[in-house]
């Protein structure tokens, strides 16, 4: 699995969901429409000041790959916070650490989150804050990640790369692909069966 496009920087450290998707926003009985108040907050106090968000960026429209630092996603354990940023447009997340439960909400949302080092995610910011056009490629099978002629080395758990490798991350799909063992195993249990 490889991605690849324009990225998008977002500089700090201990990024929470809070700031990503404030809570205002998450009494939305559907996701549709999230992705117009990611960093909702951020965004409006920089305005205020005169100055200008990334997501507002009209250099980082289209962009696929979110460059983070450390901590991205910490805080309380909300989804929308993954399903904002992808229903954005970014396809994948690379960074120096994620929160635990960020990076389960969104490998279950098909959103890869690889880490690599300070070092390492300095290089890749400062390519394509220096030339926003550059294209970053994650590729998944090898665990690297490259922007122009910078090419670094990235980690992804075993499970959660296997999941994307062979598409086994959707376990809704997979879950109705055969609805039929669904139904048959739900006949067997008696406190499903007859309601």
């Amino acid at each position: 699995m490889r991605i690849a496009g324009r990225a998008l920087v977002m500089r700090g450290n201990d990024i929470d969901t809070d700031r990503i998707m404030p809570a205002r926003f998450l009494r939305a009985v559907s996701f549709d429409g999230l992705e117009a108040h990611l960093f909702e907050d951020d965004r409006l106090a920089l305005q205020r000041a005169g100055h200008e968000h990334p997501f507002d960026a009209e250099r980082h429209r289209g962009a696929t790959v979110l460059l983070v630092n450390k901590n991205f996603g910490c805080g309380s354990s909300r989804e929308h916070a993954p399903q904002g940023i992808a229903r954005w447009g970014v396809r994948a997340i690379v960074g120096e650490s994620f929160s635990e439960i960020f990076f389960s909400n969104a490998t279950a949302l098909g959103l890869p989150c690889l880490t690599v080092s300070a070092e390492d995610v300095e290089v890749l910011m400062r390519g394509v804050e220096d030339a926003p056009a550059t294209e970053v490629t994650v590729d998944l099978a090898r665990q690297r990640v490259s922007a122009g002629t910078a090419e670094v080395a990235a980690a992804i758990p075993a499970s959660a790369r296997e999941a994307f490798l062979t598409g086994t991350w959707d376990a809704t799909a997979m879950l109705t692909a055969d609805f039929d063992v669904v139904r048959a195993a739900a006949a067997r249990v008696p406190y499903i069966a007859g309601f």
